[in-house]
């Protein structure tokens, strides 16, 4: 009888709660659950790198021009900045747009006066180009107006830089999972399911070019391009 087991001193317990304080000692006492395993689990964070060329030249120049009036500066810049686009333009640049407009007084402050001297102003232009003909166009660019090159940076094409983060992506899970076999064999356990994946893209940032060299035409050469990527992973065991 199952309140065999179970007396108070005195008196002898009802066949309702032999049956209760049966169950609740059954309960107290069972091995770890099938639930209580699926607790255990292993974060580990695998990496992934790919390597492309750089085919695309992002360029940032522009005019830069003073003079004794602003109507003078404005008018002048406006004159070699539009010849600047009209050859960018004949030249079938990619995203070229207006990076900043600038017109600003210019004052000496000598013998502890300020004297209104003159005005300068700025018009910059951005745009990306085959690297191949970046160096020839830069010289172009000059020869039409422009006065100066702010920034050159190099980056694969956008489809380039989707494939590869693909591959990456591909690698970085299957180096999280060989990460998890290791740790867990050693342990005499073996991965179950995925509870959970998180992807950490470091994405894809243009390599700058560090310095530019004057020659008979500016050389402009391309490198190479890393793609990276990591996936966290969480498994059960």
């Amino acid at each position: 009888m199952l309140s065999s087991g179970y007396r108070f001193p005195g008196r002898a317990l009802t066949p309702t709660l032999s049956v209760a304080l049966a169950f609740l000692s059954l309960a107290f006492a069972s091995p770890a659950t099938a639930q209580e395993k699926m607790q255990r689990s292993l974060k580990v964070t695998g990496e992934g790198v790919e390597t492309i060329p750089t085919t695309k030249t992002q360029v940032e120049l522009g005019v830069e021009i003073r003079g004794d009036t602003a109507a003078e500066v404005q008018q002048q810049l406006a004159n070699r900045t539009a010849a600047v686009v009209k050859l960018l333009r004949q030249r079938d640049v990619e995203q070229l747009q207006t990076s900043s407009i600038r017109l600003n007084p210019i004052y000496d402050n000598r013998d502890d006066r300020r004297r209104l001297t003159g005005y300068m102003g700025s018009n910059t232009v951005s745009f990306r180009v085959d690297t191949e003909t970046a160096g020839a166009l830069l010289d172009q660019a000059v020869q039409a107006g422009a006065t100066r090159i702010d920034s050159v940076s190099f980056t694969a094409t956008k489809s380039a830089i989707a494939s590869a983060r693909k591959q990456a992506l591909q690698e970085a899970t299957q180096n999280a999972l060989q990460q998890a076999d290791t740790v867990l064999s050693s342990l005499n356990f073996t991965r179950d399911e995925i509870v959970s994946i998180q992807l950490n893209d470091t994405g894809a940032p243009p390599m700058p070019l560090a310095e530019a060299s004057r020659a008979s035409q500016t050389p402009v050469i391309g490198g190479e391009q890393k793609v990276e990527t990591s996936v966290t992973l969480e498994i059960s065991y």
